[in-house]
């Protein structure tokens, strides 16, 4: 100040002496005495500015305050409408300004290299723009939204003593004209005597903004530690971080080793939903992979930033700030991602914070997922002990039951309260004895214990057999911790539903149960049957060979079987390389004959997939037959009383192994009988075949091929093909033999391959050269099973 002061004095002692009073008028550019005196008091009043100055700064370390009161200084001193005051953010490169909004502060920045006031702080150089529309740099649109009238600018760096430029000082309109050189001078020696104040006033609130941030996140690193729930602490993160950057919001997404992606929980209302994602896509994706932060400030101006997301939800998304969150062993875990920042873009500073808090939130992430982890590993032992269907009752060291699933809850024929935390020499008395002695004789030598087919005496009386095992129980020391016994239920509804399940679902095993067995000491009732069999098995088994014969059959059982008890069928029985299935026995339903022709449709499907694999191997194909057939059929257990067995027999179960023997004749892989095919409600591709009359049989039955077992690599044309097959049966039946060739030639036209045409082009071609008997009913008659 004392410089500034001393300028002025010398100033004005060097006219003085001069005494050319003229002359100090003309370099003051003063007309008169009056006007030297006015002038010398405004002088005297700039001076005094430079004492307010100095005593005003001085006295406060709130850099907001000491921002108004410089304004307000300056402003006065000088005689203008207003002025602004902006300080550099070196982290940002930017210049912002704190104003007043109610009861408010709000900030405006901008890159510190744009308009009057960036130019200024650039070049290190005052402006005064005497006519602010005249000059290039002053944007206009300002006054537009605004409504004010900018005359005049006077726009000055503010330098520290070291001659670092910290900010720039904007004074607007001055009140009695223009700005002169003198104004500048003025407001230089007011800012040189604030500069250090501002500096001062700076550091303070980093400080106690740096305080203040370490103090929160201390407090946000206790309350999220605190928390061992994985969704409340991804909540708990995103909010955390939100609040601490001052963003709009954030979303944290982990990595899932086993599908590769990442993923994260949002609310949709009053339920979360998951979203997930390959961890390599977008900008998350990018991070998680590079292991690198990602500032971005303009969202839209990254290629890697996907707007259709903005476009979809009505979001705006601006500025972006995503970092990788890193344990102590520098694995990533997954990625944090925050969106726009409400005061500008994310700073150095910004990153600093999040990379800090990240780290203290890894490490509440794994002791999260480790919880998860072992919550999950309970709750799977404990469904997986409630889904067994054997018995488990588990024992701690000091031998109290601990646990006791359904199962056991079931075989035991009581509830858990009368058996869970109960001594386990209390509760196995009297005849069950023998079981705490086999678990003494396990805790004193460590070996597990097996009987099989033991009575275990119930409360009521009642007897249950069961197969029963021992076993310790021991922890990663390999120190006993308990024991555990499994019963297996072997009374007789468990043998019944053991035997079943080998040739019936277990739904219809079950149901079987449920009704008792009287239902299988046989009954009348109409079934469908399916058979299947490989053709030139005996060619096939000889090229195979014994071991590799097997091998093929049970693959090949097994497919086929899948799909039977896939529609509900039960496996009635092998006969070597054939398969007998019913459909509607035990338990009848609607769709059974519908059922058994999806089962022969899917039976082919599955056989191609499994020639393909054969192929593959370089192995041989098989191909199958498949006859159906709906009639009355008795069901029931049958066999001696050694050995039994559930069928079928009748005349429908032969009617249906015909059938699948006609296949090999006319060419095709399904034939139905016409008494299926009325009983179907599903929609099929299908065509007549024939009507035969089957060896032994005197009654004819119309039969029916189908065909949604193709597609169209294995049947070109199928559709157009079938239309003209139908066409030229119709003209067989009325003996046109010719018009029932060019039919045929014309569906053989389209595909070559239809067998069932060329056998019927051949039967009219005989009939042209043979015509049958005029008796002749159509019927054509198997001479062969």
């Amino acid at each position: 100040m004392e410089k500034d002061l001393d300028i002025v004095n010398k100033f004005l002692e060097r006219r003085l002496q001069q005494a050319d009073i003229q002359g100090i008028l003309s370099t003051l550019d003063i007309s008169s005495r009056e006007g030297f005196l006015s002038k010398i008091t405004d002088v005297l009043v700039k001076l005094t500015a430079l004492l307010e100055v100095s005593k005003k700064v001085s006295d406060t370390l709130e850099l907001d305050v000491l921002l108004e009161r410089m304004i307000a200084i300056t402003t006065e001193a000088i005689n203008t409408d207003r002025g602004t005051l902006f300080l550099n953010d070196k982290n940002t490169e930017e210049l912002f300004s704190r104003i007043a909004q109610g009861n408010l502060k709000s900030e405006i920045r901008f890159p510190n290299h744009l308009g009057i006031a960036g130019a200024v702080f650039k070049s290190g150089e005052a402006i005064i723009i005497n006519d602010a529309y005249a000059d290039p740099r002053f944007n206009k649109e300002i006054d537009k939204k605004t409504g004010y009238r900018t005359r005049n600018i006077l726009c000055a760096p503010i330098k520290t003593k070291q001659n670092e430029i910290i900010g720039v000082i904007q004074l607007l309109n001055k009140h009695d004209g223009n700005f002169w050189e003198d104004d500048l001078a003025l407001l230089e020696a007011i800012t040189s005597q604030a500069s250090s104040a501002l500096q001062n006033a700076r550091l303070f609130e980093e400080v106690q903004k740096a305080k203040a941030e370490e103090k929160q996140l201390l407090e946000i690193t206790s309350a999220i530690s605190s928390e061992l729930q994985l969704q409340p602490l991804l909540v708990k993160i995103m909010e955390t971080t939100t609040d601490i950057l001052n963003a709009d919001r954030s979303t944290l997404f982990l990595h899932d080793e086993k599908t590769n992606e990442l993923w994260s929980q949002v609310a949709q209302g009053i339920e979360i939903r998951e979203i997930r994602f390959p961890s390599h896509l977008g900008i998350a994706g990018s991070v998680f992979t590079a292991g690198e932060t990602v500032n971005i400030p303009d969202a839209y101006k990254d290629p890697r930033f996907n707007q259709e997301v903005d476009k979809k939800t009505g979001y705006t998304t601006k500025s972006i700030l995503c970092m990788p969150v890193k344990n102590k062993e520098g694995k990533t875990l997954g990625v944090v991602q925050v969106l726009n920042k409400k005061d500008g873009p994310f700073t150095r500073t910004d990153e600093n914070r999040l990379r800090a808090f990240s780290a203290q939130a890894s490490i509440s992430i794994e002791n999260a997922k480790l919880f998860d982890d072992v919550l999950n590993m309970k709750n799977y032992n404990e469904s997986m002990l409630e889904s067994l269907s054997n018995g488990v009752i588990t024992l701690n060291e000091e031998k109290r039951i601990v646990k006791c699933n359904s199962a056991a809850l079931k075989i035991l024929d009581t509830e858990a309260c009368y058996i869970i935390d109960k001594p386990a020499d209390e509760y196995f008395s009297d005849n069950n004895k023998w079981i705490l002695e086999h678990i003494d004789s396990l805790v004193k030598t460590g070996k597990p214990y097996l009987a099989m087919d033991v009575e275990l005496s119930l409360s009521d009386g009642k007897k249950a057999s069961i197969n029963l095992m021992v076993v310790p129980l021991i922890n990663i020391k390999q120190a006993h911790i308990g024991s555990m016994l499994v019963l297996e239920d072997i009374t007789t509804e468990k043998r019944i539903k053991s035997t079943m399940a080998r040739y019936m679902t277990k739904e219809v095993a079950e149901k079987l149960l449920e009704t008792g067995d009287t239902i299988l000491g046989g009954q009348a009732q109409v079934a469908t049957v399916l058979f299947s069999d490989i053709r030139s098995f005996t060619t096939i088994s000889e090229k195979l060979g014994a071991n590799e014969t097997v091998g093929m059959l049970n693959e090949y059982f097994t497919r086929m079987v899948d799909v039977i008890f896939n529609y509900n069928g039960i496996l009635d029985k092998y006969i070597g390389d054939a398969i007998m299935a019913v459909f509607g026995t035990p338990f009848k339903s609607p769709d059974d004959a519908d059922h058994a022709v999806m089962a022969a449709i899917d039976m082919l499907k599955a056989l191609r997939k499994f020639n393909r694999e054969r192929v593959a191997a370089g192995k041989t194909a098989i191909d199958i037959g498949i006859g159906i057939n709906t009639d009355e059929v008795v069901a029931g257990n049958i066999g001696s009383l050694k050995r039994m067995d559930y069928t079928v027999i009748g005349d429908g179960v032969n009617l249906a192994s015909r059938l699948e023997g006609a296949t090999k004749y006319y060419g095709t892989r399904i034939i139905i009988s016409e008494f299926t095919f009325k009983q179907l409600k599903e929609s099929y591709i299908y065509r007549e075949v024939d009507k035969i009359r089957v060896k032994g049989k005197l009654n004819p039955v119309a039969v029916y091929g189908i065909l949604d077992y193709h597609d169209d690599e294995s049947f070109k044309n199928m559709r157009e093909v079938v239309k003209i097959y139908n066409e030229g049966i119709a003209c067989y039946r009325e003996y046109k033999w010719k018009d029932s060739i060019n039919r045929f030639q014309e569906a053989l036209s389209l595909n070559e391959n239809d067998t069932l045409s060329r056998f019927y082009l051949e039967r009219c071609q005989y009939f042209i050269k043979n015509p049958p008997d005029t008796e002749w009913d159509g019927v054509w008659t198997m001479k062969e099973k």
